[in-house]
């Protein structure tokens, strides 16, 4: 059987540099597909599709609203060839109603141990239209390694420079945040890996430095603790959400090879001014995630934080505004209260304010986005920033022996294109 697992394309910030990371869904999904089904993968953002290929399934995996509308063209145009369409993912979940309308089937949540029914169901021409695992997860111990060898790898390379893999050493989040799904997609419970099977896989991972897209490790200090310390004989080099506030937990992180963390900044406390600091003198650099228009935000409360973010010395910043997606506190609350003006999710973006603000007009706080990202790196551009990162974790890597020059075949392309001169 052949299934065409495709990611669509989607827009970038319209202020961050432009780049690309391998996909982590679609690699943890193509891992619970059953043995027999011969698995290609397409990512729309670097490849085109060839929608002539003979195959037997389509599969969309769609992590982002702004993908949701791109990913139903594609069904579109398949079913309309009569290919069976499957959709599944973050996105896909959040909208299952109206993405049904462009599927055979649409899966909601976690796929381990579930894609063997869904396949035979093809088989026998019985495929339901919803296939919800929301309410029943896999067993946390059953789930494996990832399929990243469907991956093109040279597609997310830099000049030479290989981007970061992606790996997830837990799921669900015991917080509820007010802007986050999480809560709906994964659960409030915290359900972290078993430290050997999370260790296994990052170890297979044929790449030096990686991304750990949990949504937060700071959620259980002792299973932190032995993940970082059975993971500092790995010698990767490592960013991820935010590690728990803990001086031990933070020296055993920085061993393990932490290199920057993201971590929101909510606010202009002394506790985050501290956080900011001990990071920093563990040697972890960090990445402020900005969130720009809750109601208690005035336009001097952004510029103040802004100023703030300076003070503190972040080493980047990625501003975004307040978005409202379904299945959120944020969407049940605006919703409710006839705020949202924009529901046309090629809007959903995060940097397109598609609600009315309670404290500006909407073109006040989009005016105010532009100018924290102005403010933030008039000084130093945010390439410069980034590049001062880069060379920290290279200095780290040949202080232990484990720095991987360029791949110097492929310095003459950004992400498979060729460079532009």
């Amino acid at each position: 059987m052949k299934f065409k697992l495709i990611y669509p394309r989607w827009a970038k910030l319209a202020r961050q540099t432009e780049f690309h990371l391998p996909p982590h869904g679609p690699v943890v999904f193509a891992a619970s597909l059953p043995e027999d089904v011969e698995v290609t993968f397409v990512d729309e953002n670097l490849q085109d599709i060839d929608f002539d290929e003979s195959v037997d399934i389509v599969g969309i995996s769609m992590m982002l609203t702004i993908q949701v509308k791109r990913g139903w063209q594609i069904a579109d145009h398949y079913r309309k060839k009569g290919v069976c369409v499957i959709f599944g993912g973050i996105a896909a979940t959040l909208h299952a109603e109206e993405t049904a309308q462009h599927a055979d089937a649409v899966f909601l949540g976690e796929a381990e141990g579930k894609m063997e029914q869904v396949i035979e169901d093809f088989r026998n021409n019985r495929l339901q239209k919803f296939y919800n695992a929301l309410e029943a997860p896999p067993a946390i111990e059953t789930v494996g390694p990832a399929r990243r060898d469907i991956l093109n790898k040279s597609l997310y390379n830099y000049r030479g420079i290989q981007m970061v893999d992606l790996v997830h050493a837990s799921r669900g989040c015991r917080f509820n945040c007010y802007p986050c799904a999480v809560a709906y997609l994964g659960g409030r419970r915290f359900r972290p890996r078993p430290v050997d099977r999370a260790i296994e896989e990052i170890a297979g991972i044929d790449n030096n430095r990686l991304f750990l897209v949990d949504n937060s490790l700071a959620q259980d200090t002792q299973w932190e603790k032995d993940l970082f310390a059975e993971m500092i004989s790995l010698k990767k080099n490592w960013c991820s959400h935010p590690i728990e506030d803990d001086p031990a937990v933070l020296d055993l992180a920085a061993q393990a090879g932490a290199w920057f963390v993201y971590q929101a900044v909510f606010d202009t406390s002394d506790y985050i001014r501290e956080r900011i600091r001990r990071y920093h003198d563990h040697g972890i650099a960090v990445e402020g995630t900005i969130l720009l228009g809750l109601d208690r935000h005035t336009e001097d409360f952004i510029k103040r934080l802004v100023d703030f973010l300076l003070e503190i010395e972040l080493d980047l910043a990625e501003f975004t505004v307040l978005t409202p997606f379904p299945h959120t506190r944020a969407w049940d609350r605006l919703h409710k209260e006839n705020r949202i003006f924009s529901y046309d999710w090629d809007d959903y973006t995060a940097d397109k304010v598609v609600y009315h603000p309670k404290q500006m007009s909407a073109e006040r706080l989009q005016e105010l986005l532009s100018y924290a990202w102005d403010t933030f790196y008039a000084d130093k551009p945010q390439q410069v920033r980034m590049f001062e990162l880069f060379q920290k974790v290279m200095r780290k890597e040949k202080a232990d022996g484990t720095f991987q020059p360029r791949d110097r075949n492929l310095i003459n392309q950004a992400f498979g294109r060729p460079v532009k001169r």
